[in-house]
């Protein structure tokens, strides 16, 4: 989502270094991808193509922060009332089927 940002802090011998990668644009957004020794972050399209890309050294980055756009509001209905939150049909309230509710709980 435009606005979205990632903060990298790397170590540069005597010196850090920060790098920042943002969405750009409405419909963008940030993946960070670590794999093979690699530290990876991306804009990217609503297709999933890359726009711009930006690689570190997983063993030189000391911080790698994760900024989110400021979501908007629920707007409200144009009679006045408040928008109200719609739940599909079948949401357990965030407890799985088969789960426990907490730790010791002998409930079947």
């Amino acid at each position: 989502m435009k606005g979205d940002k990632v903060e990298i802090v790397v170590d540069a011998g005597d010196v850090t270094k920060t790098y920042e990668v943002a969405a750009t644009r409405a419909g963008r957004r940030v993946e960070v991808v670590n794999r093979r020794g690699l530290i990876e972050v991306s804009e990217l399209t609503r297709g999933g193509s890359p726009v711009r890309t930006a690689r570190f050294l997983s063993g030189r980055v000391i911080a790698l922060v994760e900024h989110p756009a400021p979501r908007r509001p629920a707007t409200a209905h144009p009679d006045g009332r408040a928008a109200r939150a719609v739940v599909a049909h079948g949401e357990t309230g965030g407890v799985a089927h088969g789960e426990t509710g907490g730790v010791g709980d002998d409930d079947p």
